[in-house]
This record gives C-alpha cells, sequence and structure tokens, in this order.
C-alpha cells in the first residue's frame, strides 16, 4: 500500500517550539518523552497496546516536502535557519515501546522517545493518534471478545467509523484484540484481516420474495450458504424459507448450511426459537449469527439468558468504542541530557494528583508468578536498574506507600522492546495473526478479578526505590 507522507499532521505548537529550540540553541539537545494512560477505558482492568506498526511507518517515512517548507515561509513566523533544518532533516531518534497485543496499564511508559529535542517533540501528535486510536479500539474488541466466551466476533463497523482510517486502522485493532474478521474488504488486502460478509436487507427486498432471494443466494454460494433471516419476519417467513432453501439448493449440491443470521428484534428469544426449528428441520450445524448494535455487556447478558448464538457481528459501539470514545494517552517530558551525556530527570507537578508525572530515563518490567504463569505487577525502574528475580523483591504502592509485598519464585521481563536506533527502524515485523495470539496469551496471564468488566481488581504498576526517592525529591524541590 502506498504511503502518504503525514509530516505535517502535527500540532501548530510542536513547529513553533521547534523553532524556538532551533533559535535557542537546543538543537541538539538530547530529551527523553514518555507515552503513558491515565485511564482504563469503560473503568476496566487493563488496557490492550495497539498502533506501534502503523506508528513505525509513519517515523520511517517523516522528510519535509518542498510544498511543506514554501508553506511553512508563507506563514512568516519561522527562521531560515529553522526551515533549511527542515528542508535537510532525518529522523534519529531512539524509541522503545511495549509490543502491540500486550495489556499494559495507567501510568506506565508505553513508549520512550530519546533524541534532539526538536525531533522528539515534533512526533507527538502522530505517536498519540496512532497509539492512542488502536489500543482504543483493540481494548474495546478485547473485551467483546472475551464477553462471547470463545465464540467468533466479526467487526462490522466500517460504515460507522469516523472516517476513512477510523474504518481500517479500528480493523486492524479489532483483530488484534481477538475479532476474527471484519467486513471491511480493504483491510484484507492491506492487512490480511479476513473479510467477511454475505448478504443486507437490500438484497431480500430486491427479490419478489424472500423465497427468491435466498433460492438465488444459494445457488451463487452453495458452500457458504448464510442467510439473512429477520427482513420480513424471522420466524413465521426468514426460518421457514431458509430451511426450504438449504433442503432445496444447498444440500442437493452436496453441502451443508453455513448459517443464518439475525439483525433485530429480541435476538435472545428469536435465537431461541430459531434453533429448535433448525434442529427438527435437521440442522443442528446450522449456525447463528447475531448482529445488531451489540457490545460486550449485551452479548454477556444474552449468553446468560441462554441465547444460542453461535457468532456476533459487532459494528458501531466497538469501531467507535462509543462507550469510552478517548483514550486518553499524553505524551510529557521526562529527562534531558547535557553535552557530556549525563541525565537530568524532569518533572510536571499538579494539584491534581493524577497528572504529576514520573521523571526519568526508565525501563518497564512485568513480574510474572513462576508456579501460575500468573502476572504479579508492573515496576518501573531507572533504565540502568536490574530486577533480580533469584532474590526476594519488595514492591510497593507509590502513593500509599505502607501497603507491601515482598515477593519471590517470580520472573522479571523487561516488557518494551527498542525499535528505533538513531532514527533507523530496528524492529522484526510480525503478522497481525502473531499479534492476535501474542494478545489472546498475554490476557491469559492476567488473573480473573482483573479481567472483571465491572469493578475489576486494581492491578498494580509500582515504582522501584531508587526511582521513588528521586521522584520525591523532585516533589519536595518544587512544593512552595
Amino acid at each position: 500500500m502506498e504511503k502518504t507522507n503525514l509530516t505535517m499532521l502535527t500540532d501548530f505548537y510542536e513547529i513553533t517550539m521547534a523553532n524556538g529550540y532551533f533559535n535557542n540553541g537546543f538543537k541538539d539537545r538530547i530529551a527523553y518523552f514518555d507515552m503513558f494512560f491515565r485511564e482504563v477505558p469503560d473503568n476496566g482492568g487493563f488496557a490492550i497496546m495497539a498502533g506501534v506498526q502503523p506508528m513505525m511507518d509513519y517515523l520511517k517515512n517523516l522528510h519535509f516536502e518542498p510544498e511543506d517548507i514554501a508553506y511553512l515561509r508563507g506563514c512568516g513566523i519561522f527562521s531560515e535557519g529553522f526551515l533549511q533544518y527542515l528542508q535537510d532533516f532525518h529522523f534519529a531518534c531512539d524509541v522503545w515501546a511495549v509490543p502491540e497485543g500486550m495489556p499494559i496499564f495507567p501510568g506506565e511508559p508505553i513508549l520512550t522517545v530519546r533524541g534532539p529535542v526538536i525531533q522528539a517533540q515534533f512526533v507527538e501528535t502522530m505517536i498519540l493518534l496512532t497509539i492512542n486510536h488502536e489500543s482504543l479500539i483493540a481494548t474495546k474488541a478485547n473485551r467483546i471478545v472475551r464477553a462471547a466466551q470463545g465464540r467468533p466476533v466479526m467487526e462490522f463497523g466500517s460504515r460507522r467509523a469516523q472516517g476513512a482510517d477510523g474504518a481500517t486502522l479500528g480493523a486492524r485493532a479489532a483483530y488484534i484484540g481477538g475479532c476474527c474478521g471484519t467486513a471491511c474488504t480493504i483491510c484484507d488486502r492491506d492487512f490480511g484481516v479476513p473479510a467477511m460478509g454475505t448478504m443486507a436487507h437490500s438484497w431480500v427486498q430486491l427479490f419478489d420474495s424472500e423465497e427468491d432471494a435466498f433460492r438465488a443466494y444459494a445457488r451463487e454460494y452453495p458452500n457458504a450458504c448464510t442467510l439473512l433471516v429477520d427482513t420480513y419476519n424471522v420466524l413465521k417467513s426468514g426460518v421457514p424459507n431458509a430451511i426450504k432453501i438449504f433442503n432445496e439448493e444447498v444440500l442437493p449440491r452436496g453441502y451443508r448450511p453455513a448459517g443464518i443470521r439475525i439483525d433485530s428484534g429480541d435476538i435472545t428469544y428469536l435465537t431461541k426459537k430459531a434453533r429448535k426449528m433448525l434442529d427438527d428441520a435437521g440442522f443442528p450445524d446450522c449456525k447463528i449469527c447475531a448482529s445488531n448494535s451489540l457490545d460486550e455487556h449485551l452479548i454477556q447478558d444474552m449468553l446468560i439468558q441462554g441465547a444460542p448464538v453461535d457468532s456476533f457481528g459487532v459494528g458501531e459501539r466497538l469501531i467507535t468504542s462509543s462507550s469510552h470514545p478517548v483514550f486518553g494517552g499524553v505524551y510529557k517530558l521526562s529527562a534531558v541530557e547535557d553535552k557530556n551525556g549525563n541525565i537530568t530527570p524532569k518533572i510536571k507537578v499538579s494539584e491534581n494528583v493524577s497528572k504529576i508525572t514520573t521523571p526519568c530515563f526508565k525501563k518497564l518490567w512485568r513480574l510474572f508468578d513462576r508456579t501460575s504463569g500468573k502476572a504479579i505487577a508492573d515496576v518501573i525502574t531507572l533504565y540502568n536498574e536490574t530486577i533480580d528475580d533469584t532474590k526476594p523483591y519488595e514492591i510497593f504502592d507509590p502513593v500509599h506507600v505502607w501497603k507491601r509485598k515482598v515477593i519471590t519464585n517470580f520472573h522479571a521481563v523487561p516488557l518494551r522492546k527498542k525499535i528505533f536506533d538513531h532514527g533507523k527502524c530496528i524492529a522484526k515485523e510480525k503478522t497481525l495473526k502473531q499479534l492476535q495470539d501474542e494478545c489472546t496469551k498475554q490476557v491469559g496471564t492476567l488473573w480473573d478479578e482483573v479481567l472483571r468488566f465491572d469493578n475489576p481488581h486494581r492491578y498494580y504498576v509500582d515504582l522501584s526505590r531508587p526511582l521513588w526517592d528521586i521522584k520525591q525529591k523532585m516533589l519536595d524541590e518544587y512544593t512552595y
């Protein structure tokens, strides 16, 4: 797929600051920026990291076109020296990121950019745009897939997405989160997300009768015949006509019917009745697919009430994450280097405790119990720290510091991977299926209490003692 140059998709203040940095002698000043988020969507127990590969594509293609320079010169506020710098621009930053598909939690640095401050600041908008959007959709998809309890979930939301990228990249993220496929054809072509779909109500309406519509479709696709049965009346015409056509057009050609889809009405009631009708007709293997503005809560309730649904098509409430449409990741300065490479931590202080940042160049660890394989907690350390998992290790709540626990028999794993080295991409790209499988595996390391949709157990993200000490010292320093 042709890559569009999105270099100028940036907040204007990133350009005005870059010009100011350049003219004040900070062009080569090395800075560290962290991306993190403060709140899990839908008050859930965790989020899913996504959007890293599209963000990498952006960074690999970062350059200014002649028309970009002409536009900036026309603004009349940027120095010619700065414009020449942009004309010769070459991305030279280091980037570390949590891999896609990994569960992530508030407050932890899921991505860090280190490099010349002009560059590290400039990429803020696109990093946030890509990671925020896809992590939001992957998180929502994972909730919906878990509610379906092993039944396939198809992403059906293209027509309700906020624009083309919302549809395509949203479908990509939904697949990472666990969906089995998408209605968005271009996502199959470009990303390998399986395209799925059969017919709309318009197909049924176009023919003189529902029976004629079903018959024509069965003749075209006898080996994958799924019929939409709710255009007129599910139980009085839709299912009876489907059964008739299965017998007359599908079985004689040597195939079994694939399924029926119900897109309206009381789906729990209708699927129970439809299931009995199909079973009595000799089609216990005929699947029932449900769609119609579904989300994790509706799916969960339907299954609790015994709805015999085999798969779900989920659209608008998935592709827009309508119940919580903003991920809220932020991008903050955490440290700078002097000319000798000495790192000076930086902090943002606020009366709003959640907006106080964690300073320093950091490393993110996940601690796993060696016996159960379950994740115990995440720990943020200074970058040069190592957690020795051969010895007992004390973790403590960084706010309520009296909450402490010494853990043993654990395995410490650094979560983030370096994906750019001095501007060169060094990450090995994975297939979306590999990312989906990794997501399923890693979500499986979380305790059931963390997986709850309502009032989940809080998963702890702690600071190492050296990092906590630096943060407290800086807080004391800036307290007036």
